[in-house]
Parts: C-alpha cells; sequence; structure tokens
C-alpha cells in the first residue's frame, strides 16, 4: 500500500477538527472573547509577559511543545503496526490534544495566566494544587532529562547537527531583536530560515565533535552537561530575546520541513513496508492495551502541553480569540509531525538501511527511535526531491535537535517558576530567587539524567526514563482536563467535551503506569518506581478531592461569581 494513503487519513482528519470540531469548541464551550483584556496586557513587563503577535506565538509554542516527543512515540510504537499508531494520533489530536492545549490557555488566561498548577487551587483547593505542582515538577524533571539524552545522542551519531544546531542561537538572537523593533515579519522570517538552511548546508560539509572528553564523562554526557549550563542560561533571558524569536524560527523551519516532507510522499509515493497489525511480536513486548496511549503522548495528547500553555504562552497572548490559533492549531501541527514520523519509519526507513522492516525493528525496545525518523526521513526526501542524503540527513537531525533543546529552554524556565512559586506560598526566600531555582531544577535533571542508566555510558538512560516520561504525561492531561472541566461547570457551561477525553486517558495512563511499576519493580529500577508510585498516588488523591467538587457542583448550580466574571 502507497504511504499516500496514511497522509490522506490524518490530513483530511486534522482538517475537520481544524475548520469543523475547534470552532465549535472555541465559540460555544470556551466562548473566546476577543474583549477580553488578557495578563500579557495587564502585567506587560518585558519579560515574562509580553503581547506577542499570534503567528510568533504559535511557532513558540509549536516548537516549546513539540520537542523531539512526537517523533519518538510514533517511532516506537508502530513496532504493534502502523495502524493504531495513525488512528491514535489523529483521533488523539482532534478530540483530545487541541481541546486540552486551547482549554489550557484559555483557562489561564482567564485566571492572571496563572500555571495549572496554581489555577487548581482556586478550582479545587490548596492540597491538590500542591500535590498538582509535585506532578508538574516531576514531569518537567522527566522531560529535561529525556531530551537531553536525545540531543546528546543526535549530537554524537550525526556530528553535522551540531554546527546549524548551535548557530541557530545568535540567529533567533538577532530576530527577536528585530521583531522587537518592529520590522517587517516575513522579511524576517524568510531570511532568518534562509540563513537556518545555509548553516545546514555548512554542517552537512563540516561535522563537528567535542575537542577531547571535557567533563570526563565521554562525548554523550559531556554534551549532556554543557546542554543543560546553556538552557540554564537561556531559561533566565528575556522571552522576547531568545526563547521567542528561537522557537518562532524553529516552527517556521519545521513547518518548512513539512512542507517538504509531505511533498516527498506525493512525489515519491513510497509502499508501506510496515504490517498493519505486527503479528510477530517479540517476547517482552509490553500490551498494546494500555501501552500505546503512553507512548504516543506528544502528537496525540500530552500533559506538558498544557504546562507550556498555562506557563509561558498564557502570559504572551495578545488576545483571547488567539487561542484556538495557537493552541488548538498547535497541537495539529504536533500531530503533523508524529504523521510524517509514522511515514518516514514505515515506508522509507528500510530502503535507507537496505533491510527488511522487521529486521530493522526487531524488537519493542530495539528499534531505531528517532534515528529512524532522521534515516527514514532522509531518503523519503532524497529519493522525491533529488536532494544530497547528507544534506537530508542533516536537516531532520537538526530539527530534531532543535526541537528538544527549545522544549528543554521552556522546561527548565517553567521548573524555576513552579520552585519560585512555592517560594511564594512556603515564604522561603531563597527559593524566589531566579539563579538559585533554575540551579535547584537543573541538579534534578541531571541527577535522574545520570542516575537511570543502561550501562552504556554516562547519561544514557533516556528510553529507560521515556515510559515513565509517557505515563506521567497522560495523567497530568488528565489533571489538566480536569482542572478545565471543574471551571467550565463552574461557568455553567456543558463540560462533556472536555470529562469523556479525560476520564478515557485517566483510565488508561494509571493502567500503563501499575504494569510499569511492576515491570519496573521486577528489573529493579527503584528510581523509576518511587517516581511511579509517587505520580499514581498523588494523582488519585487529586482526582478524589476533584470529584468532591464536582459532585457539589453537579447538585447545585453554577457558580454565580464565575457565570457573572467570566473567570
Amino acid at each position: 500500500m502507497s504511504s499516500i494513503f496514511i497522509v490522506l487519513f490524518g490530513l483530511v482528519g486534522f482538517s475537520i477538527g481544524w475548520f469543523f470540531y475547534s470552532k465549535f469548541i472555541a465559540a460555544k464551550i470556551y466562548q473566546l472573547d476577543p474583549n477580553y483584556v488578557t495578563p500579557a496586557h495587564q502585567f506587560n513587563d518585558g519579560v515574562d509577559y509580553v503581547p506577542t503577535n499570534k503567528f510568533v506565538l504559535w511557532g513558540a509554542h509549536f516548537t516549546a511543545v513539540a520537542g523531539a516527543a512526537p517523533i519518538i512515540g510514533p517511532a516506537i510504537a508502530v513496532y504493534w503496526g502502523w495502524v493504531p499508531a495513525l488512528l491514535w494520533v489523529t483521533i488523539g489530536s482532534v478530540f483530545f490534544a487541541g481541546v486540552h492545549d486551547m482549554g489550557a490557555l484559555w483557562a489561564s488566561n482567564r485566571h492572571g495566566a496563572k500555571s495549572i498548577g496554581a489555577l487548581s487551587e482556586s478550582l479545587i483547593g490548596k492540597r491538590a494544587s500542591a500535590l498538582l505542582m509535585v506532578i508538574i515538577f516531576l514531569l518537567l524533571v522527566l522531560v529535561n532529562a529525556v531530551f537531553g539524552t536525545i540531543i546528546a545522542t543526535d549530537m554524537v551519531i550525526f556530528p553535522t547537527s551540531v554546527f546549524p544546531a548551535w548557530a541557530a542561537i545568535p540567529v533567533a538572537i538577532c530576530i527577536g531583536v528585530l521583531i522587537r523593533k518592529k520590522y517587517n515579519l516575513l522579511v524576517i522570517s524568510l531570511i532568518g530560515v534562509a540563513i537556518l538552511y545555509f548553516t545546514i548546508y555548512v554542517g552537512s560539509v563540516m561535522p563537528l565533535e567535542l575537542p577531547g572528553d571535557i567533563f570526563g564523562l565521554g562525548p554523550n554526557g559531556n554534551w549532556i552537561i554543557i546542554l543543560f549550563v546553556y538552557a540554564g542560561i537561556a531559561s533566565m533571558l528575556p522571552v522576547w530575546l531568545l526563547l521567542q524569536p528561537r522557537d518562532y524560527i524553529n516552527g517556521a523551519q519545521l513547518v518548512l520541513g513539512l512542507l517538504v516532507l509531505y511533498s516527498a510522499v506525493l512525489i515519491a509515493m513510497p509502499t508501506v513496508s510496515a504490517p498493519a497489525f505486527n503479528p510477530n511480536l517479540a517476547d517482552g513486548t509490553p500490551p498494546l492495551l494500555p501501552i500505546l496511549f503512553v507512548t504516543i503522548a506528544c502528537g496525540a495528547l500530552s500533559g506538558f502541553h498544557g504546562i507550556v500553555s498555562s506557563g509561558t504562552s498564557s502570559k504572551q497572548l495578545d488576545n483571547e480569540k488567539d487561542a484556538r490559533f495557537v493552541g488548538y492549531l498547535g497541537a495539529l501541527g504536533e500531530g503533523s509531525l508524529a504523521l510524517i514520523t509514522i511515514v518516514a519509519v514505515t515506508g522509507s526507513l528500510y530502503a535507507a538501511n537496505g533491510a527488511d522492516w522487521d529486521v530493522i525493528y526487531s524488537g519493542f525496545t530495539t528499534g531505531p527511535g528517532q534515528t529512524g525518523f532522521i534515516e527514514g526521513g532522509a531518503q523519503l526526501i532524497s529519493t522525491g526531491w533529488g536532494l544530497p542524503l547528507a544534506f537530508s540527513q542533516t536537516m531532520l537531525a537538526v530539527m530534531v535537535v532543535l526541537f528538544a533543546a527549545t522544549t528543554m529552554d521552556a522546561g527548565l524556565r517553567l521548573q524555576r517558576y513552579i520552585v519560585q512559586e512555592w517560594g511564594n506560598i512556603y515564604n522561603i526566600k531563597v527559593l524566589k530567587n531566579n539563579y538559585f531555582s533554575t540551579l535547584l531544577a537543573i541538579a534534578a535533571c541531571l541527577a535522574l539524567a545520570f542516575g537511570v542508566t543502561n550501562g552504556e555510558y554516562p547519561g544514557d538512560g533516556g528510553m529507560l526514563i521515556w515510559p515513565v516520561f509517557g505515563a506521567t504525561n497522560q495523567i497530568l492531561a488528565s489533571m489538566t482536563l480536569m482542572v478545565i472541566a471543574i471551571y467550565l461547570i463552574k461557568l455553567g457551561r456543558p463540560a462533556r467535551y472536555v470529562l469523556m477525553p479525560m476520564m478515557f486517558i485517566l483510565l488508561l495512563a494509571l493502567w500503563a503506569s501499575g504494569w510499569y511499576i511492576i515491570e519496573h519493580f521486577s528489573t529493579g529500577n527503584w528510581v523509576l518506581v518511587v517516581i511511579e508510585v509517587a505520580v499514581m498516588t498523588i494523582s488519585i488523591v487529586i482526582m478524589l478531592e476533584a470529584w468532591s467538587v464536582i459532585s457539589k457542583l453537579r447538585g447545585g448550580e453554577a457558580d454565580d461569581e464565575a457565570v457573572a466574571t467570566g473567570d
């Protein structure tokens, strides 16, 4: 079968979601108001609260939430077959992720751009809020530890990606300054993307490696340290100087990259080499149900998106109506990345490696991961467009590195926010300090990155952490949907469009967490067991408290004050 059918199925689904379902949710459920004064205008400080053009904010939001996750998750999940992965990516993006992301952005916007953890205090209670912030902090530690490992791995395997990945930083700073000075956005974007693609060409002919064993941890471990030093510095800079323009220009680059990949499918029409449902699963393969739904998180539904929506994007929302464009369309953009990943690893990877698909995917944990997307996608571009394979590989490797890096930037900034919120809540002065809170966040990430290992090299435990990240991510997504649902009920609006996805993903995420607790207990991965048990226990307590609030609201009328004020 031609891969074009996979592409058409996904894109038609996304189109229906954008043109019909998102309009219904925005107008009838969230009732986005263009006259509402957003926190970006109320608290404009030029650092974190900055009213932002919706196209720039979409780019910043999209790349912050995307990372490498919508590539890695589908690249692993296709081992069960391409049909389950395709269905979850398409249905999840339209009915779960879009509603979740837009809702988190809208609810935060109506509460002074509070994070979803802080927002839960006014809607559920102080104890639930304190516990939810623990889950959020743990998830951010998992995200940063995993993505640090992924970036380091790609820079070692694909040294051609090193120069363009770091060259993107000064390019982004220049763009940030020019946007600040009100230069033409289209011109800036075209020039910025052109420079980025020129650096990709330079990188493809000039691979770079670290000069020696800097920290005595091997090339991967050294890169992890360097990446966290960079991310810590970047997380403390004003959003308009690096985070925003870096995310925006990376988003523009990704859009162009996606256009190249999707058009290459139309030209080359690669044949799907993977089975629709894999009948020959290796021993020890996790069950499709429920593990599929935590293996593919970003690209279908992700609690991390709610943190970004309520933690940084809501502070930059120029007009409440932009929440649909930034939130829902951002989710569909990530779904489109997951969709093309499925095509790359099921339709082109075997040609890139000169081996059958079942040889490359010999097991659930032995597949190529993000390198499969890079190799398969590069083969697709080279076949369809005739571009040099080395350039195509570098382009996609840089895409993975830049997305993971921008997620680390945003993730560490969000960790700092949470630590500082704890400082405000418990009146601990040192936790309010930017430098100390950032160092604390970095220390937690490095402890996990180097504390969980496969025994190959320092910091190699990214794939071991991945299932824990996926399950925790989906638990947090259900928590975010729950907070949105309670707010809707308080306003007297229908909440079923949020409650149904919440209950579905909560059941599957808890089921998957229980499965992985048993698995990691049997293999002695105690760090992961402790994290999983903590997240599972905390989430159950929060849900019980939330259900009590929902029952009281259902038994009475909508919150009169909320209805009157709209918040």
